[in-house]
């Protein structure tokens, strides 16, 4: 016959606390896969908009340093920065005393304005 002391329960985790466990740490992995992916999504958002955004300015900084005002209404452009191919819209309009420029920028082949510039100059 066995002792007492023989008949105490081995000490460790049982399957149920096993596998609960593991959904306790899938569901930690996925909430850090998710969080991963919102943050390259993001990432790319930011250089959409900072690319963008400096194409605008380049379109707008060529207005106020030519030599002669820009003619009113639209002027469309293109222009390539960051390896990607970039629309532009230059609209000037008279105001007292000012010509206001304002640059809109897309991405070729969409629709949505990533960035917006607007600025005067003098002469109108």
């Amino acid at each position: 016959m066995r002792p007492a002391a023989d008949l105490a329960p081995d000490r460790g985790f049982t399957l149920i606390e096993l596998l609960v466990a593991l959904a306790v740490f899938s569901l930690a992995v996925l909430a850090l896969l998710n969080l991963a992916g919102e943050n390259t999504r993001t990432a790319q958002v930011v250089e959409t908009r900072t690319l963008a955004a400096m194409v605008a300015e380049n379109a707008a900084i060529e207005a106020l340093i030519s030599p002669q005002p820009p003619t009113l209404g639209q002027e469309d452009g293109a222009a390539r920065l960051g390896d990607r191919d970039w629309l532009w819209r230059r609209t000037v309009t008279a105001t007292e005393g000012l010509l206001r420029i304002d640059v809109q920028v897309a991405a070729e082949g969409e629709r949505q304005v990533a960035a917006e510039v607007t600025v005067f100059r003098g002469g109108a």
